[in-house]
């Protein structure tokens, strides 16, 4: 089990991981190992997880979740197979994480008076001082 909060754990069963070759500069490293994990985590079929932490999931994810509710994770980072593999978990948990996070809903609110108020004469006092620069004496 991988403890995400204390009320949620995921089972190792959910995660599905597939090794790679990795992109980008390395030598013989890159063309020969296949160091880079592809963490796949289903999270619409997932049991462990409410339904209310599911959507801001997938709507945390963005283009890493598929339409079809799966969650991707490439982590190529590190030159081992079993850093990037940490580095992956460490990804998924720390997006849950943020997940589980209950934004605060916004309440509208509207000016007061006295604020209403004291805007429009900071709005007045400025449109005097420009009428003022633009007075020109008369020397006829």
């Amino acid at each position: 089990m991988i403890r995400i909060t204390r009320s949620i754990a995921l089972d190792e069963s959910e995660l599905e991981e597939r090794f790679v070759r990795a992109s980008g500069p390395g030598g013989q490293n890159v063309n020969k190992v296949s160091t880079a994990v592809e963490l796949r985590f289903d999270i619409a079929g997932s049991p462990n997880l409410p339904p209310d932490v599911k959507a801001r999931l997938i709507r945390l994810a963005g283009q890493r979740a598929t339409n079809e509710g799966v969650l991707v994770i490439d982590a190529q980072r590190y030159r081992s197979q079993e850093r990037n593999r940490e580095d992956a978990r460490a990804r998924l948990i720390a997006l849950i994480q943020a997940a589980t996070h209950v934004p605060k809903p916004r309440r509208k609110t509207k000016p007061t008076k006295a604020a209403k108020e004291k805007r429009h004469e900071s709005k007045q006092r400025r449109g005097r001082i420009k009428r003022m620069r633009n007075k020109r004496p008369d020397f006829d």
